[in-house]
């Protein structure tokens, strides 16, 4: 069972930054209650439509937990939402949540879809160049979730499994086998298997599934 920290919603704007200036919703204020559709949360909006957002990647968890490792990796610290995540998490990391996971939050039912693939934006926003390799290295990047069934959520709330369809490729792996390359093509067709994943994921997986092949091949 989960726990919701924090809950955050907001739509983009202008962040002026010491490198950048960059429209985005990564600093999305907290809120008490929202309702959460097969797009997204009420209120809530992402700048780049065609990199973030839609119904396989509708809200976006961050388990709280990496807060202190980042923190003392970095020596600073991070205010919330450090990573432009819908909902800080507790007991949920990436290693503990699996890929079709579902799971029930307030009047809702969410299923997990993909790790999150973030972008130079948490680099910018915490002010660590580095701070976007070391994510991506790590496989702490959050993840996202599909809505299977609407309802409002609110802070506060626990969040309760309601299925585990498979427990072979957790988030954390799956993170591995896509950013790292872990267990090459085995992991992609593992990865492959699942009608659950999202789909910019699926296709992302058999362009480097096509490339390994012909790379076998030469």
């Amino acid at each position: 069972m989960g726990y919701i920290v924090s809950l955050h919603v907001g739509k983009p704007k202008q962040e002026h930054y010491e490198t950048a200036t960059i429209e985005t919703a990564i600093k999305r204020p907290a809120v008490a209650e929202a309702f959460l559709t097969v797009n997204g949360l009420d209120g809530d909006e992402v700048a780049n439509k065609i990199h973030h957002g839609g119904p396989d990647r509708a809200i976006c968890f961050y388990p709280i937990e990496h807060y202190s490792f980042w923190e003392a990796k970095w020596g600073r610290t991070l205010s919330a939402p450090a990573f432009g995540e819908n909902v800080l998490v507790e007991g949920m990391k990436e290693e503990e949540v699996f890929i079709g996971d579902v799971y029930r939050i307030g009047g809702a039912i969410v299923e997990i879809t993909q790790g999150r693939v973030p972008c130079a934006k948490i680099s910018h926003n915490n002010g660590v160049p580095e701070f976007l390799e070391s994510v991506l290295k790590t496989g702490f990047t959050g993840y996202f979730g599909r809505v299977l069934a609407e309802g409002a959520i609110q802070s506060g709330q626990s969040i309760h499994l309601m299925d585990r369809k498979q427990d072979q490729v957790s988030v954390l792996y799956a993170n591995q086998i896509l950013l790292q390359g872990q267990d090459g093509l085995g992991g992609i067709e593992k990865l492959l298997e699942m009608g659950y994943l999202a789909e910019v994921w699926r296709n992302n997986l058999e362009k480097k599934r096509k490339k390994l092949q012909s790379k076998n091949k030469a």
